[in-house]
């Protein structure tokens, strides 16, 4: 069971953290797992004004009969955030149903919650966040016309349009996965489904003096047609930060490394998937 849109939104609008997922990629995810039926709750003002012991009888018990509820331990439910898994415990031992409460995933004292993979993404370090996900942190999008300006420089890019609230890796150039999601293919683009080797560049394309931050994929050694497809940006590695050059042929010559770099990171994370 999931909550949309996020409670922090309906707690305090205005606050709704960077999204690591979208809710159709979540349910993908859960079914991957094995997981059959994926419930989303609708986190509104009134469900927000449930008591503890109202969420249980009301939402667990009455909607969705539940023989045994799996929870993190630091878990917390009802109005004001008041109820926890020792209060869960407790109610389910009166309902009849089990509650069991996970320990949090922790490696070299870090805790991998999704605070700490968000602030991962915010720093550019998205081997870290890989890391903590088990999997790279993913950005979609809609792709959209940019200013055409990497084509005239021998990079055409993909520029995706990301659903409000995704959270972008901090400014730079990254080795990433591109992904059609599909699921039919456009003639002349790519084949849905399958992973590219892309060169990503996000920032405000400060050379040029840019103001506008965007999401720039470079797939490497393809020229296809793109545009008003959805697709999928999988980040794996950092190339390098955000520089301002001091001319264009500057700036081409250091996207040739990058894409040459980006190539190599790939084949390295490929390489070590596959052992």
């Amino acid at each position: 069971m999931t909550f949309d849109p996020h409670p922090a939104e309906v707690v305090r609008p205005g606050t709704h953290p960077a999204q690591l997922t979208t809710l159709p990629r979540r349910a993908e995810l859960a079914e991957e797992l094995g997981v059959d039926v994926f419930c989303v709750m609708p986190f509104t003002s009134e469900f927000m004004k449930l008591s503890p012991e109202g969420y249980v009888h009301e939402i667990l018990v009455e909607r969705l009969h539940v023989a045994q509820v799996v929870v993190g331990e630091n878990f917390t439910f009802g109005r004001k955030a008041a109820g926890n898994v020792d209060l869960l415990r407790e109610t389910g031992g009166r309902f009849g149903f089990a509650v069991d409460g996970v320990n949090l995933l922790a490696e070299h004292a870090v805790t991998f919650s999704s605070t700490y993979i968000r602030s991962c993404v915010d720093a550019g370090d998205v081997a870290a966040a890989a890391e903590a996900l088990g999997r790279p942190h993913r950005v979609e999008g809609v792709v959209v016309h940019g200013d055409g300006r990497g084509r005239g420089l021998g990079f055409p890019t993909a520029n995706l349009s990301s659903p409000m609230y995704s959270a972008i890796p901090a400014d730079g150039v990254y080795a990433a996965w591109f992904t059609i999601l599909g699921p039919d293919r456009v003639e002349g683009s790519l084949e849905p489904g399958r992973r590219y080797k892309a060169a990503v560049s996000v920032g405000t394309n400060p050379t040029f003096s840019g103001r506008t931050r965007t999401v720039e994929a470079f797939v490497l050694d393809h020229d296809a047609d793109l545009y008003g497809q959805h697709v999928a940006v999988d980040f794996v590695d950092r190339v390098r930060g955000m520089e301002k050059f001091d001319s264009v042929d500057a700036l081409v010559e250091e996207m040739r490394r990058d894409a040459d770099k980006a190539r190599k990171l790939l084949d390295e994370a490929a390489g070590s998937t596959a052992d």
